[in-house]
């Protein structure tokens, strides 16, 4: 791909140029350490405005492992998926509006390369996010329980979770190839979450979308039995997004 790698170094600057990579990183940093704190201390907070709001009980489950999960896997993923369509949303169609795509093209790059560098950038961004926050949840973890995540299935866990932030990225980042409203590229990449969610739910197809991918068995180090085929389909569906994203775009006049 002719001059990805100039581009993917333009693509970079201009994340941390528009505080993208701090912002991101800041994000998941908070809900990181939000969740093992949640988990932990969460009992102990209601039980004191119980005792505070004459004698009210709350059933909340005692703080573990697997409700620290719970919690890091939930508030990383949400947070983690609007970050991925905000940072998509607009990296073609603001190129296209404001004319700089047209520019670009003129110059020794290929279309492919100017797309590809755009979610590469977009995929360390988040990978770097999902460092961070995962890394802080994890030293929160050690401080505040007994016994730790095994390292393994950790990592396994954020490995999901971050591809699963990339293909949401990449469908937000095919509508905003295919529109050229940022606006609307986010609510393509909204409805797609929608119907991932609602598909998870139906027998088979459903262990084939992200959210169905046994990242909360792998990170209490429990069998998440054969997974291999839904891990697989949702490792080709960046390349298929990206290659619908090309398609559609090198026959765009710009």
């Amino acid at each position: 791909m002719m001059g990805f790698r100039v581009l993917l170094i333009k693509e970079m600057r201009e994340q941390f140029r528009t505080s993208r990579m701090v912002a991101v990183a800041a994000v998941f940093v908070l809900f990181g350490i939000l969740g093992p704190l949640t988990d932990r201390y969460m009992k102990e907070l209601l039980d004191a405005i119980g005792s505070q709001g004459g004698g009210m009980t709350f059933q909340v489950p005692a703080p573990s492992l697997a409700g620290a999960s719970a919690q890091i896997l939930k508030n990383l993923t949400q947070f983690g998926i609007i970050c991925a369509l905000l940072l998509a949303m607009g990296s073609v169609a603001w190129e296209k509006e404001r004319g700089t795509a047209g520019m670009i093209m003129t110059k020794p790059a290929s279309r492919a390369a100017f797309l590809a560098a755009k979610l590469v950038a977009i995929s360390i961004n988040l990978g770097v996010a999902v460092i961070l926050g995962c890394g802080l949840a994890y030293v929160y973890t050690v401080l505040l329980y007994p016994s730790a995540f095994p390292i393994g299935g950790y990592l396994a866990m954020m490995g999901l979770m971050w591809w699963t932030l990339v293909i949401f990225a990449a469908i937000t980042m095919l509508g905003s190839t295919v529109t050229r409203s940022a606006t609307a590229a986010a609510g393509i990449g909204l409805v797609a979450l929608l119907v991932m969610g609602l598909v998870g739910a139906i027998p088979v197809v459903g262990a084939f979308m992200p959210s169905s991918l046994p990242a909360s068995q792998l990170v209490l180090g429990k069998d998440p039995g054969n997974f291999l085929g839904p891990l697989l389909f949702n490792v080709a569906l960046v390349p298929v997004l990206f290659a619908a994203t090309w398609l559609t775009f090198r026959r765009q006049e710009l």
